[in-house]
């Protein structure tokens, strides 16, 4: 114990004697979390218009006209029982019928026609949402095989409109796997850039102790001794870093927030500040291992001469 708080002690003093190199390596370890930062919020925002697309997409089943809400419902429970079913909506007769008429209220010839035929023309349906797009299609081979076929439902279902929105949900399939290994792509590269700029700016400060290195290893110290302070230095850079990008980002996404939340589909300040603690976490733990590993491997090399 009286060694490890002799070594925080020498951290805290090769910061404060550094000047203005430590606060320096602190800008960049600060750019370096605010790239992280970035790149968390990069995929809420992505995430968040992903789903957005996704909920736009659904296999609308449309019943024949008059067939029995117990059949439907039975129907539906069968369907309900497959694992990439995320949710079904039951639309009945009426409710069809009074969405259409809100739907082509301007239409004074449809409306006009709708009156002229009395009855109700339109039959109940069913809207399947799936968990991902990509299950669509095997919601749709489902629909077609004989195991969907309950009470009768060969001869309730008139159409599903799968068919019709294949190239949509095959292409919203496409754009989404590809977002997604784009956006892992880019966050990699950000990351390893940001790593190698926080390593060698590091590594210029503990260039400047070079010599009081080899004074330590010359009385001496064992490597414990001579890196540890090193370490604590640049867990220091990280903490410090860390509480700079978070103020930064504060007014940042609370002007985001307030402008560009229709352009984004997420409003961003409310993102950051219901995961503020879990974004913290990323960024402080991010930051200290940055700075003591950059430290770490810095010394090695005057140690292993």
């Amino acid at each position: 114990m009286t060694e490890l708080k002799r070594i925080i002690k020498s951290g805290f003093i090769n910061f404060k004697r550094s000047g203005l190199i430590s606060w320096a390596s602190v800008l960049i370890v600060t750019v370096t979390l605010s790239v992280i930062v970035m790149i968390l919020l990069s995929q809420a925002v992505l995430n968040s218009s992903l789903n957005q697309i996704k909920n736009k997409v659904d296999v609308t089943i449309y019943f024949n006209v008059g067939t029995s809400e117990e059949s439907i419902l039975a129907f539906k429970e069968s369907i309900l029982k497959l694992p990439q079913v995320a949710d079904i909506t039951y639309t009945s007769a009426p409710d069809a019928l009074k969405l259409f008429r809100e739907r082509h209220q301007g239409d004074y010839n449809t409306i006009a026609a709708l009156d002229e035929i009395g009855n109700n023309p339109l039959g109940a349906y069913l809207n399947i949402k799936a968990k991902e797009v990509s299950q669509y299609e095997t919601i749709a081979n489902f629909l077609k095989s004989d195991d969907a076929l309950v009470s009768g439902s060969d001869s309730i279902v008139d159409k599903v409109n799968y068919n019709q929105n294949k190239l949509v949900i095959d292409r919203l399939n496409s754009i989404i796997s590809g977002a997604q290994k784009i956006g892992f792509l880019v966050t990699l590269v950000l990351i390893i850039i940001s790593i190698i700029i926080t390593f060698n700016t590091i590594k210029l400060t503990i260039f400047i102790s070079k010599e009081e290195i080899g004074v330590m290893r010359l009385v001496g110290a064992n490597k414990r001794r001579v890196r540890g302070p090193f370490m604590i230095e640049g867990a220091i850079y990280g903490i410090i870093s860390t509480l700079a990008t978070l103020i930064i980002f504060w007014p940042i996404t609370a002007w985001l927030g307030h402008n560009m939340t229709d352009f984004f589909g997420l409003n961003i300040y409310d993102y950051y500040i219901s995961n503020f603690f879990q974004i913290f976490i990323i960024v402080l733990l991010s930051g200290v291992l940055l700075g003591m590993i950059s430290s770490f491997l810095a010394v090695r090399r005057y140690l292993n001469k």
